[in-house]
């Protein structure tokens, strides 16, 4: 008989902790949903902050090429007029695309993550393309 007393005894307390600790489902929901809403504002956060930090290392690549462009400016100032030319043309060309990347990156609004990882690429590209642009360019002055 204590042994029967003694299982039910175990079984109720069992039972009544599992009654008295479960949350009603539509607490779990809101529970979850606050999870939901935090995790996307902190998204949201480092997407602004990866675009931030996007933007100052493009802003100062796009500084050096300025400064890189007008140093070159004067040092062809020295060679002779066709040269000149071709060189103040060439350079022409790259304070446009200079310009262009500029104002790509300042016009830039951010709607979604893909289309974001697209225009980076583009952006990361093209800036690539510059450098190396005004790289051979350089090269080419000093041989």
């Amino acid at each position: 008989m204590k042994k029967i007393f003694f299982t039910l005894a175990i079984a109720a307390l069992f039972t009544g902790t599992q009654l008295t600790s479960c949350r009603s489902s539509a607490k779990k929901v809101e529970v979850a949903q606050d999870k939901v809403d935090q995790a996307n504002l902190e998204l949201d956060q480092a997407i602004k902050d990866s675009i931030q930090q996007f933007r100052t290392v493009s802003e100062v690549k796009i500084t050096r090429y300025e400064k890189g462009i007008a140093e070159f400016k004067t040092r062809i100032a020295k060679e002779k007029k066709e040269n000149r030319a071709k060189y103040e043309k060439t350079l022409a060309e790259l304070e446009k695309r200079n310009l262009e990347l500029k104002m790509k990156l300042a016009d830039y609004k951010y709607e979604e993550q893909a289309k974001w990882e697209i225009f980076k690429a583009d952006y990361n590209r093209e800036m690539d393309e510059l450098g190396k642009s005004f790289d051979d360019l350089t090269v080419k002055r000093v041989k």
